[in-house]
């Protein structure tokens, strides 16, 4: 399709019942996050951790889904629009087809977001002239491997530390809860963006620009609804350094 949904919507279950159909379906549950508006579930297969277990590419490994309390609808990241944007020219459209077909099969059927972007402009993607790409990343912190997911493992509120590789880890880490709350003003349907992903591998611990991660995960956002969160990229660095500190 030339345009790709930005979330897959199913009905709604709870917390329980959706790691349930996740597992049947052949995924690994990784990890659970209570957001204000419902709870994200972290979770992978071995597929997605071989593609993703590359250099600056690991955030591919594991999907997302928001079991959303307010809307009363699950939410799941689309493995297909989220893969092609951070797999960029190494995206691998059967690995991603196959987790979605996964997917529409332990939660079938699903329908498309209203949130979409042009497939083809995925891996370029970047919000308006002079905001930042993927490969954008910020360096939160250096140090040896080791030692930085020793920090995430300890860091409060860290959800999940998933290795990929013998030097690749991601971890998702908590923000402030002040921070947090940008998920409230720019649209709760989609807060599985929350907790924030966080790449360790080569000594360093990276983060997507969060002028990247938000404007991509909410691809409606105009300028203005952005404007009213702009404190928000410079509150997310300092939370995601807090944690190696």
């Amino acid at each position: 399709e030339k345009e790709v949904a930005t979330y897959k919507i199913a009905a709604y279950s709870d917390v329980e019942a959706a790691k349930s159909k996740l597992t049947g379906a052949g995924f690994e549950v990784v990890g659970t996050y209570k957001g204000d508006s419902g709870t994200t579930v972290l979770f992978t297969n071995a597929a997605m951790k071989s593609m993703a277990n590359k250099p600056n590419r690991g955030l591919a490994a594991v999907g997302r889904l928001l079991v959303d309390d307010e809307n009363k609808q699950i939410s799941i990241a689309n493995p297909i629009y989220f893969g092609k944007a951070f797999m960029q020219k190494e995206y691998n459209h059967a690995t991603a087809a196959s987790a979605l077909a996964s997917l529409e099969k332990a939660f079938g059927p699903l329908k498309n977001s209203t949130d979409k972007w042009e497939f083809d402009g995925l891996a370029g993607y970047h919000f308006m002239v002079g905001m930042p790409y993927y490969e954008d990343m910020m360096v939160v912190a250096e140090g040896s491997t080791a030692d930085l997911v020793a920090k995430a493992q300890k860091a409060k509120g860290t959800t999940a530390v998933v290795k990929l590789g013998d030097d690749r880890y991601v971890a998702f880490v908590s923000l402030d809860r002040r921070t947090n709350g940008f998920v409230k003003k720019v649209g709760a349907q989609n807060g599985e963006i929350l907790p924030w992903a966080v790449l360790i591998e080569d000594g360093k611990a990276k983060a997507l620009s969060a002028k990247y991660f938000i404007a991509i995960s909410y691809p409606l956002l105009t300028m203005s609804e952005f404007m009213t969160i702009a404190t928000v990229p410079g509150a997310v660095e300092k939370d995601l350094q807090k944690v190696f500190k």
